[in-house]
């Protein structure tokens, strides 16, 4: 679908900082009557470029995909990998699954709640860290266990979630 509309979308998302361009390569890969089942890679493509996925981005991406606007939103809450609002630099996925919950997740919340100064979903005043707790992140053995990134961090004490982040921090001023 290209009409005026989706081109005005480009230029709102392109006033907020989000370059519509930047999907160009996957909206041709995946766009199109013979694309069935390319919205969730675009979505996908989407988050990575811009960190998430506004309610203008959304509609512009519907647009693109000549789908309508209820199924790229059904898809979007559907999933919990997409996020509606930004997060900062690094996302900690704290897993509040049985076995972490027995094992003091609600400890290291608490830790990692009062470190950042910031609640859950909520992104720190210097833009560093988001944290959400998350149901189960399948590292049962490792209890209580976080995820910041890519990578997994196990065994978790509250002295040692803090730690984690403060070295993290460390990292960061130094770039």
């Amino acid at each position: 679908m290209d009409c005026h509309c989706t081109e005005a979308q480009a230029q709102k998302l392109a006033g907020m900082g989000l370059y519509p361009a930047l999907m160009e390569p996957c909206f041709s890969k995946y766009a199109g009557p013979d694309a069935d089942g390319g919205l969730i890679p675009v979505l996908q493509t989407a988050q990575e470029l811009y960190g998430y996925l506004p309610p203008d981005l959304l509609m512009y991406i519907a647009n693109r995909m000549g789908v309508k606007p209820a199924k790229v939103i059904g898809v979007v809450t559907f999933y919990a990998q997409f996020r509606l609002n930004p997060v900062g630099k690094h996302l900690i996925l704290l897993c509040q699954g049985t076995a972490c919950h027995v094992n003091g997740s609600s400890g290291v919340e608490d830790a990692i709640r009062d470190h950042l100064g910031a609640g859950e979903g909520e992104i720190t005043a210097n833009g560093l860290f988001t944290y959400n707790n998350v149901a189960c992140l399948g590292c049962c053995s490792l209890s209580p266990v976080m995820m910041i990134g890519a990578r997994t961090y196990g065994g978790l004490t509250r002295d040692k979630a803090v730690k984690i982040l403060q070295k993290i921090e460390q990292e960061d001023e130094k770039l």
